[in-house]
């Protein structure tokens, strides 16, 4: 059995995460920056694990897969577009099911763990915590 280790620690400081640039559907001015470390934990249709750190400000969530996420620092709303606003703050553990549309509003700079399952048919998973 192959035991994976993220790159880098949840404790870690922002500097050492790799900078992932501004969210893709930006809600707010400035743009939210995100940074992260990822890993693949198997072969192709595996899960995807990673460190995910945003900066305050308001977005639309892109990501189509299913995801577990363990809030590790900060704290955000979520909006589903089909449901009733979600605050999130550190400690807390959520999951999302596939297609989960919505609007994040970070309050202060979030970082999580995630995990993305398996991708939705034809999405590029890789690309994905690229909100």
């Amino acid at each position: 059995m192959a035991i994976l280790k993220l790159p880098t620690s949840t404790a870690a400081a922002s500097t050492s995460l790799e900078d992932w640039g501004t969210v893709g559907l930006p809600l707010s001015e400035p743009s939210c920056r995100l940074r992260g470390t990822r890993i693949a934990v198997g072969g192709a249709g595996s899960p995807e694990v990673g460190i995910w750190e945003c900066s305050p400000g308001r977005f639309r969530r892109q990501v189509r897969n299913a995801e577990a996420i363990h809030v590790i620092s900060g704290a955000a709303v979520f909006t589903p577009d089909d449901g009733p606003a979600v605050r999130l703050t550190a400690g807390d553990v959520l999951h999302f099911e596939a297609e989960s549309m919505g609007v994040w509003d970070i309050e202060t700079a979030m970082r999580k763990l995630y995990v993305l399952f398996t991708p939705v048919e034809g999405v590029d998973a890789s690309a994905s915590q690229r909100e």
